[in-house]
């Protein structure tokens, strides 16, 4: 069973910067793509940054620039870093890990930017 538990979220004021992490429960390589997705309210869910297993990155136009993913393959973590937040940034961010065309989630974790 696959368990991916996210952390790192809060409130920031804009241009602020957070940095998310996703444990996972299962090496990381075991997954084709790990990224992050964001749902802000009355929205559908996006693709914020991808990584896979080679490491190639992906990065949704809204925040190319801001943000970086990045991976430690020890820790099974992957990471979002976000800088000069802006309050349409706010969601909750959920982790996810594709494989053999399965996607898992995490819980989500709520990020919010506003002064």
């Amino acid at each position: 069973q696959v368990q991916l538990v996210e952390s790192g979220g809060g409130l920031v004021q804009p241009g602020g910067s957070l940095r998310l992490s996703c444990a996972a429960s299962k090496t990381i390589f075991t997954f084709e793509d790990m990224g992050w997705y964001r749902q802000a309210a009355a929205k559908e869910r996006e693709l914020v940054a991808q990584i896979s297993n080679t490491g190639r990155t992906t990065y949704a136009d809204p925040v190319k620039g801001r943000s970086t993913i990045s991976r430690d393959i020890f820790e099974k973590t992957v990471y979002l870093q976000m800088n000069s937040l802006k309050p349409e940034d706010t969601a909750v961010y959920y982790c996810n890990a594709k494989k053999n065309g399965d996607d898992y989630w995490g819980q989500g974790t709520q990020v919010t930017v506003s002064s």
